[in-house]
């Protein structure tokens, strides 16, 4: 009954090795069978964890996670950007530019952080925003150096610049795409159907170009403002580990609870490491 029921989920050229080898030699049968109820017990697993149902959060339990991140020594310094080969870019930065990797405000304000949920959510189902995550080219920079966004929400790339860029997103779990954008043009428009880490977003007309976009398959996640703050709303009762990330300085970790209705305000504080920059 089992090779019955299962057997059109093995291999056919394999099923039929094991059919001749039953007829040759007995302990073919063994194997047969245990590799049959094998591939039974996964496909009970697989069809018991995809028919648990979702959870939905409810706003009038959740609670929420605010806080500030702050850097503790002394910023690196950066080479101001050649921008050289574009009189475009020349002419928009009459100012040198210095790439935005560590972006520190008053009091040790650091920006460009990552603070999100790493663990602890349970099995709930999220609404995809409808607003696109925008990311603007201007003045032959991208702005935001950082953007976050959910899955599947819509994407949107600008050209805020009276010159042509090619807008080249790299991906790790998503398709890789390469699209050039002429000064006056449409936005781009795109989205992820799965997660990404620190995907980079290049622009291979100017090299010094660089964004990194998060991908999220949930809301909960904040990217630090100039003021170093950022906000976790909504977050249903729970245990969580709360996770900070900046391109040069690592991540922190820290396990947060809070209750129905809770808010709670952490910090988090970087430090120099070994990772240099010049």
């Amino acid at each position: 009954m089992v090779f019955r029921d299962y057997r059109g989920r093995v291999d056919p050229q394999f099923r039929h090795a094991l059919v001749c080898g039953m007829k040759i030699r007995p302990w073919y049968r063994i194997l047969a069978a245990v590799i049959l109820v094998t591939v039974a017990s996964c496909a009970k697993q697989q069809s018991s964890e995809s028919s648990t149902p979702l959870l939905t959060v409810d706003p009038s339990a959740a609670g929420s996670i605010t806080g500030t991140v702050t850097f503790d020594g002394t910023p690196p310094v950066f080479k101001p950007i050649d921008m050289s080969q574009s009189s475009a870019c020349v002419h928009a930065n009459p100012a040198p530019v210095v790439p935005p990797v560590v972006v520190v405000g008053d009091h040790g304000a650091l920006a460009n952080v990552v603070v999100y949920v790493k663990s602890g959510l349970g099995n709930f189902k999220y609404d995809t925003p409808s607003a696109p995550a925008i990311l603007s080219q201007k003045n032959c920079m991208y702005e935001p150096h950082v953007l976050a966004l959910m899955t599947d929400q819509p994407f949107e790339i600008q050209n805020n610049d009276p010159t042509m860029h090619n807008v080249h997103p790299m991906p790790k779990q998503n398709r890789q795409w390469s699209t050039s954008q002429p000064a006056g043009s449409a936005a781009l428009k795109s989205s992820f159907a799965r997660p990404e880490f620190a995907m980079p977003v290049l622009c291979n007309v100017h090299p010094w170009m660089r964004a990194l976009v998060f991908v999220f398959d949930h809301p909960y996640f904040s990217v630090s403002s100039k003021a170093g703050a950022f906000e976790l709303d909504n977050l249903p009762p729970g245990t969580y580990t709360i996770e900070a990330w900046h391109e040069t300085f690592g991540t922190l970790d820290q396990t947060v609870t809070i209750g129905a209705r809770e808010s709670k305000s952490i910090s988090f504080a970087f430090k120099p490491n070994s990772e240099s920059v010049n």
